[in-house]
C-alpha cells in the first residue's frame, strides 16, 4: 500500500512516497514534530522509495530511491531503506540547491552562537554532534551546512543525526535517554543508526544562527583532547575541500567561503572522550564572546 509524509527540514518540503512501511513507521518517529499537512502541488523534492516490481521484491529484496522519477542510484537491501532516504535526501540538497553555499560540516548553536564542524567520514563529527545536541545545544544539521550569501546565517535542517559503528553504542551509553532508529548492519558505511534531533532542535527548526566558529574535529581513541587554533588560509583550505559546489559557485563560493572564515574563529580539536570535547565547544563559545 502506497503511503505519502510531507516533511517540512528547514526551507524544504520533501513529498516522501513509500510502499515499505517500516520506513515510513520510522520516518513517523525521527521526524514526528516537522510533519506537515500540505495539500499544495508543489514541494522542494518528491522523493520515492519503493521495492522493485522484479523478482527482488521477494527474493532478496531491495529498495530503489527515485527523485522525480528517475533513479540516481542502485538499490539497496530493502533494510537499508531508511538510511537510504536520508543518504538521498543529502543528495538532493547538495546537487540541486545552489542559492547556499553547502558544506559537509555539522552545526551546533547555543545562546545565538552557532559552530561549524566540517569532516570528511570517519572524522567524528557526528558523534561530537550527538553529544552537544543531547547535552543542551540546538542542532542545525549533521551533515549539510546551508550557508546565506547575503549574510552567512546559517539555515538549521534538523535531520536526524546518522551514527556510525562504534559511536552508536558510545553515545546510547552516555545518553540512555535518546531515541533511535533500528540499527542497520553491513551497509556501505558499516552499521548505522539514526538518532532523532531533541525537542529544542525541532522547535527551532528553520531559525538561523550565526557562525561564531569553525571547528574541524577528529576523534583519535584514547587521546587526550587538545584545541589549537588553525590558520586561517589552512581553513579556508579545508572548508572549500569539504564544500558541495563551491567550485560551482566560482567567484561568489570564494566570496562566501572568505567572508566566513574571516568572520570566525578556527580551530582543530583532536578528542578521545565525549565530555573533555564538549567542554572545548563551550570555551570556543565562550572565547568568541569576549573577543
Amino acid at each position: 500500500m502506497l503511503q505519502t509524509q510531507t516533511i517540512r527540514t528547514g526551507p524544504f518540503y520533501v513529498r516522501l512516497t513509500t510502499d515499505i512501511a517500516s520506513l515510513y513507521d520510522g520516518i513517523t518517529q525521527l521526524y514526528s514534530s516537522i510533519l506537515v499537512n500540505r495539500e499544495e502541488d508543489f514541494f522542494d523534492f518528491h522523493v520515492k522509495l519503493m521495492r522493485p516490481k522484479s523478482l527482488r521484491r521477494w527474493i532478496r529484496p531491495q529498495v530503489s530511491f527515485l527523485f522525480d522519477g528517475k533513479a540516481p542510484f542502485k538499490p539497496l537491501p530493502l533494510d537499508q531503506a531508511l538510511p537510504m532516504f536520508e543518504w538521498g535526501l543529502n543528495w538532493c540538497i547538495s546537487n540541486h540547491i545552489h542559492t547556499h553555499l553547502i558544506s559537509h560540516a555539522a552545526v551546533i548553536e547555543k545562546d545565538g552562537k552557532a559552530v561549524i564542524m566540517p569532516g570528511a567520514p570517519g572524522s567524528g563529527k557526528s558523534t561530537l554532534c550527538a553529544g552537544l545536541m543531547l547535552s543542551g545545544y540546538r542542532l542545525l544539521t549533521d551533515e549539510l551546512a546551508t550557508i546565506d550569501p547575503n549574510d552567512l546565517l546559517l539555515t538549521s535542517l534538523c535531520r536526524p543525526v546518522n551514527l556510525k559503528n562504534q559511536s552508536i553504542e558510545l553515545i546510547k551509553k552516555a545518553f540512555p535517554e535518546a531515541i533511535f532508529s533500528k540499527t542497520v548492519k553491513d551497509t556501505a558505511k558499516g552499521t548505522v543508526s539514526l538518532l532523532k534531533p531533541s525537542d529544542l532542535s525541532f522547535q527551532e527548526c528553520g531559525d538561523r544562527a550565526k557562525a561564531v566558529a569553525i571547528v574541524f574535529p577528529k576523534y583519535e581513541k584514547g587521546e587526550k583532547c587538545r584545541l589549537e587554533k588553525l590558520d586561517k588560509g589552512h581553513a579556508f583550505m579545508q572548508l572549500a575541500e569539504q564544500s558541495f559546489n563551491y567550485s560551482l559557485l566560482g567567484e561568489r563560493g570564494f566570496d562566501i567561503l572568505s567572508r566566513l572564515i574571516e568572520s570566525c574563529d578556527c580551530y582543530s580539536l583532536s578528542y578521545g572522550t565525549l565530555d573533555e570535547s564538549i567542554a572545548q565547544i563551550e570555551r570556543v563559545i565562550t572565547d568568541s564572546a569576549e573577543r
